[in-house]
């Protein structure tokens, strides 16, 4: 049964499910192929069988999300996640052939990669996308061969709740569990000792997840954002361009950690590129406070935050272009709904422009030569991920060779996450590690080496056995050329 945290000592509550959870692992293995899929059945069961539960759930705490963004951002990935890994898990599992050094092979010595499960993983989840950052990376976790303990975030609490009610009824205790509570709760599970950890949040609360996980040497995979930006080439088709970076930014109200953070435009193309995303959201978008297809910020807190940006970046000199296509009043906000505000003559002084903004704000840029974003992008955080819109191969690759980022997308913004065969995560301040398809496999499984000895005395013939003579020196002399 899964657990949600209700008692005085949390910390001692899921070492318990963490040891029996170990335990029944242990005495599984090795589990067949068919175990795996029999979970990845379950899981896909679970989602299917409450995809509006979820929807519901999530809407609740946002104090509006749509049901269909709910059930294409969250929902159908993870079932396409879980599908692709079962499809591959056969071939996946059977590991890989390598060559053993040379003359060895030819003496009979084999070398292989085997594929095992690592054991317990623990997934620290963050609000934004409460069931898909649960439930996508689970696929690979599964399809591994592991045993999950979940920590859903504390500000989707109708949906951790549904998580915690819901579980049970598809998987044992030892196989997942769930665990619900605010920041002592979720400190306590970032210390617990797993075989593996993911985390998917803020760059800050992933200093103190690697920070805890190091004193059990946890390995963990981090998937943090940052400030993804977006280069609109001189050749890029703006109007294009507009609509796929409106449609990125506006989705989930900007509260994406893919979300293109900021735009840098030719000098000359800013108005047109600025008109071009305006005109974008009002055709998705003719009236926002009512409008179902637009979700809230998720709470007053990150809505202070948000408007505290804007606020800093006026004080400081930017002009703020609100979107608003229906003229409406958003003091008296549904929820918490804010416009699209995009902030021309940004400087690095603005608070918008050193944090991650996650929200309905879109600071511009200007470049005279490409070079100039291509300088900024490097002086700055490797981001998760960039975005270039042009049709000049030459500046693409020109942008792509001498920058760095955890993923790319070319002309449109966030779908290389969509894509199930590519690595997804980041580089250095935007996480390490990744997951997705055959990556996420491996990422939550151990390779182990597998060497087979050769049935002659190959330690004599090489020289390796004392005492040492002239097989030794043979040896040594013959890898010591250049």
């Amino acid at each position: 049964m899964a657990t949600a945290i209700k008692q005085d000592d949390p910390a001692a509550q899921m070492h318990d499910v963490l040891a029996k959870q170990r335990a029944d692992f242990t005495a599984s293995m090795p589990e067949p192929v068919s175990a795996r899929i029999d979970r990845m059945d379950r899981a896909i069961a679970l989602l299917v069988d409450h995809a509006d539960d979820f929807a519901k759930a999530v809407s609740e705490d946002f104090g509006h999300r749509s049901e269909e963004q709910t059930l294409m951002t969250d929902i159908v990935p993870s079932i396409s996640a879980l599908k692709h890994a079962k499809k591959h898990i056969n071939s996946w599992s059977r590991g890989e052939r390598r060559k053993p050094t040379f003359p060895l092979g030819l003496l009979g010595a084999k070398a292989e990669v085997k594929y095992q499960p690592k054991g317990v993983v623990g997934v620290v989840a963050p609000w934004n996308f409460p069931v898909g950052m649960v439930m996508v990376p689970m696929a690979g976790i599964l399809a591994a061969g592991n045993r999950a303990m979940v920590k859903p975030s504390e500000f989707t609490e109708r949906v951790s709740e549904l998580f915690v009610e819901i579980v049970p009824k598809y998987f044992a205790e030892t196989e997942m569990a769930v665990f619900t509570g605010g920041p002592e709760v979720g400190m306590a599970f970032s210390g617990l000792p797993f075989d593996h950890m993911i985390f998917t949040g803020a760059t800050s609360i992933g200093k103190h997840i690697m920070r805890a996980a190091s004193e059990n040497l946890v390995p963990v995979t981090l998937e943090l954002g940052g400030k993804s930006p977006t280069i609109i080439g001189r050749s890029a088709d703006k109007k294009k361009a507009a609509e796929r970076v409106a449609l990125g930014k506006m989705m989930n109200a900007g509260q994406i950690c893919l979300a293109p953070d900021y735009l840098y435009v030719a000098e000359e193309q800013e108005d047109e590129m600025i008109g071009a995303v305006s005109q974008s959201v009002s055709a998705m978008y003719p009236t926002l406070l009512t409008n179902d297809d637009y979700t809230s910020v998720v709470n007053g807190r990150n809505h202070d935050r948000l408007q505290g940006y804007l606020d800093d970046a006026k004080e400081k000199g930017a002009e703020l272009i609100e979107v608003n296509p229906g003229d409406e009043d958003f003091s008296s906000s549904n929820g918490h709904k804010m416009p699209l505000t995009i902030l021309r003559n940004v400087n690095d002084d603005m608070k918008v422009m050193q944090e991650e903004i996650f929200g309905p704000i879109l600071p511009v840029k200007t470049y005279n030569t490409i070079d100039e974003a291509i300088d900024y992008v490097n002086e700055n955080d490797r981001p998760l991920g960039l975005y270039y819109f042009g049709s000049d191969s030459g500046e693409e690759e020109r942008v792509l060779g001498k920058t760095i980022s955890g993923g790319v997308t070319v002309n449109d913004v966030i779908f290389h996450n969509a894509m199930e065969d590519l690595p997804f995560g980041g580089i250095g301040p935007s996480g390490m590690g990744h997951y997705h398809g055959y990556d996420g496999f491996k990422e939550f499984s151990h390779m182990r080496a597998v060497y087979k000895q050769a049935s002659m005395d190959v330690a004599g013939m090489a020289g390796f056995k004392p005492p040492y003579g002239k097989k030794t020196w043979a040896t040594i002399k013959r890898e010591l050329k250049k």
